[in-house]
């Protein structure tokens, strides 16, 4: 119980200190200058103060919680495993799942117009990290919490996992650049703020590639990584080609965006506005 008290006070607190460090860090070392003051960034941190309001009032209880109620049954509940071993392959499957989900907000016609949202913003910066419609931050804790109950992980596990999430999805979002002597190695494991800005091409083949949250041996597995962009990353364009406009990304269009047809695609090779059903 004093678990999921704490929870939210734990995840704003490390919410908070990092997206503080991670603006001050791509202002000090900017890759692309994306993380410049502007309107975008208001409207991205109004989407997560909605989906963030979905979440508490929309769920009676959300994955933390619910782990609580669960742990002891599920998978993990008939296997007698070492604690450090469940909470570890808890934490990794939550990731594989996520993964997958992410690829199939790309496939699946109906979900990319929820994901969308995210894809359509004109830059890379660490606001970006946030910019989720709030039904799609609603049907991914839907999705976790399905996989707690198939589970039944130690609900430390599940805390550690979600805020991993949300940091990460920060640094994988920040305009930043590792040496490139830096990032090939770390990649080999995590995903880094150049693999991920590849995600963000306007070009449909990048942009359906490298789903990774946390963990980029997924992409290599299920061959979905690009190594290089098309285009130098830092002067690459960035987002979706058919909304691009300036009234296609105050916060009540990106809110309505999920249901209106898309535009037909700007430039051949460009992201398609709807995948191939």
């Amino acid at each position: 119980m004093e678990l999921t008290q704490n929870e939210g006070l734990l995840r704003l607190l490390a919410f908070g200190a990092v997206f503080a460090l991670l603006l001050f860090a791509q202002w000090r070392w900017p890759a692309r200058g994306d993380g410049r003051p502007s309107r975008r960034q208001a409207v991205n941190l109004g989407m997560v103060l909605l989906g963030t309001a979905v979440l508490r009032f929309g769920f009676p209880v959300l994955a933390v919680g619910w782990a609580v109620v669960i742990h002891g049954g599920g998978l993990f509940g008939q296997l007698p495993w070492p604690a450090w071993l469940e909470f570890a392959l808890a934490v990794l499957l939550l990731d594989l799942t996520l993964y997958w989900q992410h690829r199939l907000m790309h496939q699946v016609p109906l979900l990319w117009r929820l994901h969308r949202v995210h894809h359509c913003d004109t830059a890379f910066d660490v606001t970006t990290g946030v910019r989720f419609h709030p039904l799609e931050i609603a049907l991914s804790m839907g999705l976790k919490l399905g996989v707690i109950t198939l589970l039944g992980p130690h609900p430390a596990a599940v805390l550690a996992f979600e805020v991993l999430l949300s940091l990460g999805s920060l640094f994988t979002h920040t305009d930043i650049a590792f040496p490139r002597k830096l990032d090939r190695p770390v990649r080999w494991l995590f995903v880094t703020p150049s693999m991920h800005r590849i995600h963000h091409s306007t070009w449909r083949r990048e942009t359906d590639s490298n789903y990774g949250f946390h963990l980029s041996v997924w992409d290599r597995l299920f061959r979905s990584y690009t190594a290089e962009p098309r285009e130098d990353e830092r002067r690459m364009p960035i987002g979706l080609e058919q909304w691009r406009e300036p009234r296609d990304q105050g916060l009540v269009s990106l809110l309505l965006n999920p249901f209106r047809p898309a535009p037909r695609p700007g430039r051949p090779g460009a992201a398609a506005g709807e995948p191939d059903a």
